[in-house]
């Protein structure tokens, strides 16, 4: 997880750009055009309100739709469809945010983030340190 003075490398498909095939890219990457095909990134990917994509999947660290997504999402972390968004495809990660008035057509699968710190080489106290109570879910907090 980038910290908060570490610069994130950040790309824009801006409205004008049309992109089609298989992307990978590491960082930060806007999509405000058009893009279609299939997309596995080790960063974060925002669809901009005026991004359209059409995909047979997008894996990201982090996925934040405010446009128009027709295919899967996959997302380690988390996915987030904000207002006024559509999003038809299935969706997997470890959390989810939707908006109010989203288009969202699909199936959720929730995937369980297992904690970084190995259970059976800590002591249980520092173990239990490591975890934050949230809701009624105990989350790792490292």
């Amino acid at each position: 997880m980038a910290q908060e003075n570490e610069e994130v490398n950040v790309t824009e498909f801006g409205t004008e750009t049309e992109f089609d095939g298989e992307l990978e890219f590491v960082g930060k990457l806007v999509i405000s055009g058009k893009f279609s095909g299939k997309i596995s990134a080790a960063g974060d990917l925002e669809i901009a309100k005026t991004g359209t994509c059409t995909v047979s999947s997008i894996k990201a660290r982090s996925i934040v739709v405010y446009g128009s997504v027709t295919g899967n999402l996959i997302a380690e972390e988390r996915i987030e469809i904000c207002k006024g968004a559509t999003v038809i495809g299935n969706l997997e990660t470890a959390r989810l945010r939707i908006a109010s008035n989203v288009n969202f057509e699909g199936q959720v699968s929730m995937l369980e983030k297992e904690p970084s710190v190995d259970l059976f080489s800590v002591a249980s106290e520092e173990y239990k340190k490591s975890l934050v109570l949230k809701g009624d879910m105990l989350v790792s907090s490292t």
